[in-house]
């Protein structure tokens, strides 16, 4: 596996499950509230949907295949629901306006920050930050470099 220090294989593959854990409460909360009746709204309805059935397949990507992309995904998974969140929390979103009460809140919250944390901690536990600063400071084909 490129890029994957043997050292920190172990590690990463436990913060790996602490975001696959993450995705998963935060797909099932969706998937929890769109019975409860936001697939009703129109545009919130399927985004909820499309919300639980990401969060089952991210984290199916995060224990099965060992490359950055699930981790890409995850990472923008979190931050984009939790985004999501906070806009509907603040000034509303497609006609929703959520708030910060409620146990079912709470949970998806802390999970897609721990998603978010989790993402970008097993990145650089994986080495991919070390990869992406090393291909940034390659001497350009054809020229050398003038720093």
């Amino acid at each position: 596996m490129v890029g994957v220090p043997v050292r920190g294989s172990e590690t990463a593959m436990i913060v790996r499950l602490l975001a696959a854990a993450g995705a998963l409460v935060s797909g099932a909360v969706h998937l929890k509230l769109w019975f409860d009746g936001t697939r009703h709204f129109d545009v919130v309805g399927p985004a909820f949907m499309l919300n639980a059935v990401a969060g089952l397949v991210i984290a199916v990507l995060l224990l099965t295949w060992h490359h950055w992309v699930p981790l890409f995904l995850a990472f923008g998974f979190g931050l984009s629901t939790l985004a999501a969140f906070v806009i509907s929390a603040t000034v509303g979103l497609f006609g929703v306006n959520a708030s910060w009460s409620g146990p079912y809140t709470w949970a998806a919250a802390i999970a897609e920050i721990v998603v978010i944390v989790a993402a970008l901690f097993a990145a650089r536990a994986e080495g991919y930050e070390r990869s992406l600063r090393q291909r940034q400071h390659r001497v350009p084909v054809g020229g050398q470099h003038l720093d």
